[in-house]
């Protein structure tokens, strides 16, 4: 990790300049996006800023609507600032224009970091512990606030997750927060310092915002950027590496690598069952340290997250192991590190077991919005026992290396989405003998029931219906959570809400 900042990416920097003209108390403030971020963010600007102008293209109540390139000037002429939701990429007329005349854009995560308030008595701000990548967000930040919860800290999972970092920020009876980052997100944060960050893997991804897979990756990067203690990448994914060393961190900050396997020294990993802490088990000049570890806890400890046959699937014990280095980097004990594993449960639309029928298991993953997290998903299943629901807004990336990679896992496949041609064509390619059903993406309202229907006809007792979209949910849903509501009612109504003495939330345990 050099020393020095990076230069000027010339034409490919779509950063802009940093700081506003004025303070942000005398600045006049132009807010793009009124879905819930934007809205949480308006709440928090109004009484803080000079003068703020709402911009959504949907919101009835926003001070302007869509706005043309001219239109957009206009607005933005008269500006200090640009806040901008997720939702508005830098080729957005509203962005594009304040990049253009030199206004600043900040992202809500920029806004959050500047207006922390300091911990209940003390002179500091809560340290964040912030996790990116293309795959495992949310569950990683939330084992990370298990953890964190379990070694006595008052902490949140926050950001791209749960509650608003904005508002979270402004608490001042938070020690620390566990921080889910999106790559829209770290994009306009410009002057972030995590105490320590994490990207869990880099797969192509949200293509038609970022425009390339180098700045997509570009952009998971800047989570690293002004580090204090640790940036923890995935030894099995060398992008993330690579990225660290691109990094610009605070001196003294180091790199740590999690690895489902024994892990070198100065990283976490896996030796036999048993999770291993190599970097934080003790002091740098201690003689001993590059003999030793620390155990942080064992499989048993993630066995809830496990599947039938009580095997936990090799990218959750991943997860675990980012997780427990961002605590680890905190200062957590390895005790907590094992009871936060412990008291983990599962996400809502992440590998979340509804119901089982007629020796049938139905799985709502909704939340694998991208052909690299449907592929872990797929990963967890034995062959041949997966009916595949697939299908939604591809965002530039393309079905081929996961059909090809796990069409060993399938039956069935049923295809959603406004456009399913590409994900069926590429189904007729890499995985021919596997039935396909394409869904009418007509009604809209009967999508859901019509995918389920069709799968549960082409499984068999012993197989599992999941739902694995490999695509965004906004052509026929409102949202992935949306989508994977519509699944779980369905199901519901399809079974009569059998779920074979298990809780619907809960996987099955071993």
């Amino acid at each position: 990790m050099p020393g020095t900042a990076p230069q000027a990416r010339s034409d490919q920097d779509t950063y802009g300049v940093v700081e506003p003209r004025v303070p942000l108390a005398e600045a006049r403030v132009v807010l793009a996006g009124l879905g819930v971020t934007g809205r949480a963010l308006r709440g928090v600007l109004e009484s803080r800023v000079a003068s703020l102008v709402t911009v959504d293209d949907r919101a009835s109540d926003a001070d302007h609507g869509a706005l043309d390139a001219d239109a957009a000037a206009a607005v933005l002429a008269a500006a200090d600032l640009l806040v901008a939701s997720p939702g508005f990429p830098p080729h957005h007329p509203v962005v594009a224009a304040a990049l253009a005349a030199g206004v600043p854009v900040w992202s809500e995560v920029e806004l959050a970091w500047r207006l922390r308030v300091h911990r209940l008595g003390t002179d500091q701000p809560a340290p964040w512990l912030g996790v990116t990548g293309s795959n495992g967000k949310t569950t990683t930040v939330e084992m990370l606030a298990a953890i964190l919860r379990a070694a006595g800290l008052r902490t949140a999972a926050v950001g791209n997750v749960g509650r608003s970092l904005v508002e979270a920020a402004l608490d001042p009876a938070l020690d620390v927060l566990a921080v889910e980052l999106s790559s829209f997100q770290l994009h306009f944060t410009h002057t972030m310092s995590l105490q320590a960050g994490a990207v869990l893997n880099v797969a192509a991804d949200h293509l038609d915002w970022h425009g390339s897979l180098d700045a997509y990756a570009r952009d998971k990067g800047r989570i690293y950027e002004r580090a204090q203690v640790a940036c923890v990448y995935n030894v099995a994914d060398p992008r993330t590496e690579e990225l660290v060393r691109e990094a610009d961190v605070v001196e003294g900050a180091r790199a740590v690598g999690f690895a489902v396997g024994s892990p070198s020294p100065g990283d976490l990993g896996l030796v036999d069952d048993v999770l291993v802490d190599r970097a934080f088990h003790a002091a740098a000049d201690d003689p001993d340290r590059r003999r030793s570890a620390a155990e942080l806890g064992t499989l048993a400890d993630l066995a809830q997250l496990g599947d039938q046959a009580g095997v936990v699937p090799t990218h959750v014990v991943a997860d675990a192991l980012a997780a427990a280095a961002l605590a680890r980097a905190h200062g957590v004990p390895a005790a907590a590190v094992r009871d936060g594993l412990r008291s983990f449960g599962p996400s809502e639309h992440r590998i979340q077991r509804i119901a089982q029928a007629d020796g049938v298991t139905y799985v709502n993953d909704s939340k694998a919005t991208n052909a690299h997290s449907a592929a872990a998903s797929l990963a967890g299943f034995a062959h041949g026992t997966v009916v595949w629901i697939a299908g939604g807004l591809a965002k530039g990336a393309t079905f081929d290396e996961l059909v090809s990679s796990r069409a060993d896992r399938m039956r069935a496949a049923v295809v959603i989405g406004a456009d399913p041609g590409p994900l069926a064509d590429t189904l007729a390619r890499h995985a021919p003998k596997v039935p396909v059903v394409v869904i009418d993406p007509g009604d809209t309202e009967t999508v859901m029931r019509r995918a389920v229907t069709a799968a549960r006809d082409l499984a068999e007792p012993g197989d599992t219906v999941l739902l694995a979209p490999a695509g965004a949910s906004q052509d026929q849903f409102v949202s992935y959570a949306h989508r994977g509501q519509e699944f779980a009612r369905v199901v519901r109504e399809l079974t009569g809400g059998t779920t074979d003495g298990h809780d619907g939330n809960e996987p099955p345990r071993s």
